[in-house]
């Protein structure tokens, strides 16, 4: 999931490997938002779906996030579902449907998406790539060909993180 369509063309892209009822990619939505203050549209940020069996609402999560892209409120919904994953946990798919009622979303349209299923192929290719270069956890950043592993400890990443953008970026002031 991009919504970074400003994005500048060639910008280096930041794959951010997640999964929505994932307390440790609740906590790295600090280092997120610190990046995408730093570096605005000069670094591409991707939310890839990683959905994990152990969390049974990861899958719908992920396809509601992509309902939620293609409404225009993709990053929003990612960090308000983010934010509230016990209720994730505990209420299910009614939760995906009422955050994006509260965001003014058209929650119908997000059920419609839950039940047929429509964004399946995004949320099953994400997974296939993500377990083909290695992603065994969530949050994994890959960025300028390098996969970061964020599920063991997010210390230190986004200063690595920014290492590898500034070089990328050939210098350019941040």
């Amino acid at each position: 999931m991009s919504d970074s369509s400003s994005a500048r063309t060639g910008a280096p892209v930041l794959d951010v490997w997640c999964e929505l009822q994932c307390p440790d990619c609740r906590t790295a939505l600090d280092d997120i938002r610190a990046l995408r203050a730093r570096y605005g549209d000069r670094l591409e940020l991707r939310l890839r779906h990683f959905p994990l069996e152990k969390h049974k609402h990861s899958f719908a999560a992920a396809q509601a996030a992509e309902e939620a892209l293609e409404q225009g409120k993709g990053w929003a919904y990612v960090e308000a579902v983010l934010g509230r994953v016990e209720e994730l946990d505990r209420t299910g798919e009614p939760f995906l449907v009422e955050v994006a009622r509260e965001l003014g979303l058209d929650a119908e349209e997000f059920d419609t998406a839950l039940i047929d299923g429509r964004h399946i192929l995004i949320v099953d290719a994400d997974q296939a790539e993500g377990k083909a270069i290695g992603v065994t956890g969530t949050p994994t950043y890959v960025i300028g060909g390098e996969r970061l592993d964020g599920g063991k400890s997010q210390e230190g990443l986004r200063g690595r993180i920014e290492e590898i953008a500034d070089r990328l970026l050939g210098g350019e002031q941040a």
